[in-house]
């Protein structure tokens, strides 16, 4: 399976940015992790991080056609970025939201996802392996 993973602000501070909350592995780590995941399974990743909406809404609109699916860890554009949700009802394919932390556990701002009724599916609260609960409901789907 070919899926877009695209990963939204601040994620590229995992390890530094509240390790109690979300671990002290890198956002190395996480791309290693699931590109190694993915290699063994037999699935192809692209993986991308951007602190920027704009440029997550263009990820998603020049590369969908390639993948038969999309994971994204809106993180903080979860709660507000109906562009994004926009962005994600326009397109045919499947797409998933995953969360590292439990987001319902959280702040109340935290619990609130305007993403999420333009995904399939929802994962969280699980660091690392929410990404591989998506990919293995993705590809159970496929």
């Amino acid at each position: 399976m070919n899926i877009l993973i695209i990963n939204g602000p601040n994620l590229n501070f995992l390890g530094k940015r509240e390790p109690d909350i979300y671990g002290t592995k890198s956002y190395n780590d996480l791309v290693n992790f699931l590109l190694d995941y993915g290699k063994e399974k037999g699935h192809y990743f692209e993986i991308y991080q951007s602190n920027h909406e704009g440029e997550i809404i263009d990820l998603i609109q020049d590369n969908f056609h390639r993948f038969s699916a999309i994971i994204i860890n809106p993180a903080a554009f979860t709660h507000y970025s109906y562009a994004i949700y926009d962005c994600l009802l326009s397109i045919n394919i499947k797409k998933v939201e995953v969360h590292l932390s439990n987001i319902y556990k959280r702040e109340s701002f935290r619990k609130i996802s305007v993403i999420k009724d333009a995904c399939e599916q929802q994962f969280f609260g699980k660091g690392f392996e929410s990404y591989i609960d998506a990919i293995k409901y993705l590809s159970e789907e496929d």
